[in-house]
């Protein structure tokens, strides 16, 4: 520790570092959004420092990956696709020294290859399951319960199934198997007009019943019919599609194939004469999941609104990972100043520990600071003046166990709904299997300051539960959503949230 000096390179993201004769090798690596980080696809610099002429210098840029020969003179390196070495100097590029790739080939024995992949799974549970008695489960009994099915499979697909019946065994969350080598068919993309459709068996046209607004400045939530200058409304017909006349029984999404991210011009009428038809050029999307969800959370937040006389705040958190955190912050801060706040944690797909969200919630308001012109604020700014209440189920699982079991154990405030999955044993090791197919193991157990484990298999139990039965839903009702909106109006009425007023002005003479 006390021989470590810093190199004079500036600040940045680096790693890698590689000692050679004279020199250190590093990555510069850009910043670069996170969900791009997990899945790899980003590119660096590989630079060195030279220690005698105290200077740094960029060997090559755009690689994905590099490893620097034992004598420190030769790079190997990798951008995407293409392969090369060359000397570790100054000034490369990609191309190169390039590694005639294109034309290897290599013999696959799939029966052989399936076959060591099934004991590199079952190494891989015994080694580092997170308990070493495997749940009581014979381990070595499994795998001659499973392997006999070895000689008779026929697809890789066949051995994912062996391997997950296998691994079931231990009844356990975070169990999961996949991919690896096998075909993967070619798919067209259908395009999406972010709108739901309604025939009018009296004409046979199909009207627009609903158009999903989105968030047209986030890409991901385009709405191609809510863009600035696009005149459809709810209740228009859609008459033509790129020139074609859309009648039913036709499907209008076969006349959307091909076209995602691609400018399409639709035709459409408030009446079916189409005597004041117009045509719009618009652009399709490829999924319009976001656009659905973004209205669904929406229209919770104006029914709590409504509901409450705009007293009591709604927000959904999808997962416990970057999305998650996104939504969170895009919603809560500015619902902070309102007498309760609806926390939505159903379909909760996990990711993290909900640390950082409880640590929001659970801020309390500890001083009121005042200028003499404007507004009295509260510090810290954005801390929850009311109430809360935290809604879930039995679809949020992981993250969305442990934001629940958190949120109790910070004395938030109630429960309501269903039992959640129940699925807190977490995952940290997942070695690639030999064809790139992964099985995952269970790592890292999870128990109470009781010293009792948790959670797992059982899922965290509401404090009020309500069932979502599905003919209420159908009818439009969210008996879920209403009980904690029920809860927060009572609970506002028996105990109002109350800052203090300004107080009058000092007099010091």
């Amino acid at each position: 520790e006390d021989r470590i000096v810093d190199l004079p390179i500036g600040m940045g993201n680096f790693g890698g570092l590689v000692a050679a004769e004279g020199k250190v090798f590093y990555a510069d690596v850009p910043n670069i959004p996170i969900p791009m980080l997990f899945n790899k696809v980003f590119a660096f610099d590989l630079k060195f420092y030279d220690l005698e002429k105290r200077e740094s210098k960029t060997v090559i840029s755009g690689i994905n990956g590099y490893d620097i020969s034992v004598d420190g003179k030769k790079v190997l390196y990798r951008s995407k696709q293409t392969f090369g070495i060359i000397d570790a100097a100054a000034d490369k590029k990609v191309g190169d020294g390039k590694i005639a790739t294109s034309d290897l080939q290599m013999k696959v024995d799939p029966v052989t290859e399936w076959t060591q992949m099934f004991y590199e799974a079952w190494r891989l549970e015994r080694d580092f399951f997170y308990v070493d008695n495997m749940h009581g489960v014979d381990w070595t009994k499994m795998k001659k319960r499973y392997e006999v099915f070895l000689p008779y499979l026929a697809s890789r697909e066949d051995l994912n199934y062996i391997i997950g019946e296998m691994i079931a065994e231990l009844n356990i969350g975070h169990s999961y198997v996949g991919g690896g080598d096998q075909p993967r068919p070619s798919s067209i993309k259908g395009g999406k007009l972010g709108c739901d459709f309604e025939v009018d068996h009296s004409n046979g046209l199909y009207r627009i019943s609903k158009i999903y607004k989105g968030r047209n400045w986030d890409p991901k939530f385009r709405a191609p019919l809510a863009q600035p200058g696009i005149g459809v409304k709810e209740g228009d017909y859609l008459l033509e599609i790129n020139g074609i006349e859309l009648m039913y029984p036709d499907n209008p999404y076969a006349l959307l194939e091909t076209l995602v991210d691609k400018q399409t011009v639709i035709k459409v009428s408030p009446d079916p004469k189409s005597e004041d038809a117009k045509e719009y050029t618009v652009i399709p999307v490829a999924n319009d999941l976001n656009l659905r969800y973004s209205d669904w959370v929406e229209s919770n937040r104006q029914k709590v609104l409504e509901a409450t006389d705009g007293r009591v705040g709604y927000l959904h958190v999808p997962n416990t990972a970057v999305g998650g955190l996104i939504e969170f912050g895009k919603y809560f801060y500015g619902q902070t100043t309102m007498d309760g706040i609806i926390i939505d944690v159903r379909y909760n797909s996990g990711g993290w520990m909900p640390s950082l969200f409880i640590d929001r919630l659970a801020r309390k308001i500890t001083s009121m600071w005042a200028k003499r012109y404007g507004r009295v604020t509260q510090f810290p700014v954005r801390a929850p003046k009311g109430h809360l209440a935290c809604v879930i189920n039995a679809y949020a699982g992981s993250g969305g166990d442990a934001f629940p079991y958190m949120f109790r154990q910070a004395g938030l405030g109630p429960l309501i709904g269903k039992r959640t999955w129940g699925g807190l044993i977490g995952m940290d090791r997942n070695l690639p299997l030999m064809d790139g197919g992964y099985c995952t193991v269970p790592t890292i157990g999870f128990f109470d300051l009781d010293g009792e484990w948790a959670v797992e298999n059982i899922g965290v139990h509401p404090d009020i539960e309500v069932d979502n039965r599905p003919d209420l839903v159908v009818e439009g009702h969210d008996p879920q959503l209403e009980k904690a909106i029920e809860y927060l109006k009572k609970k506002i009425k028996e105990e109002p949230p109350k800052l203090p007023k300004k107080p009058k002005n000092p007099d010091k003479s």
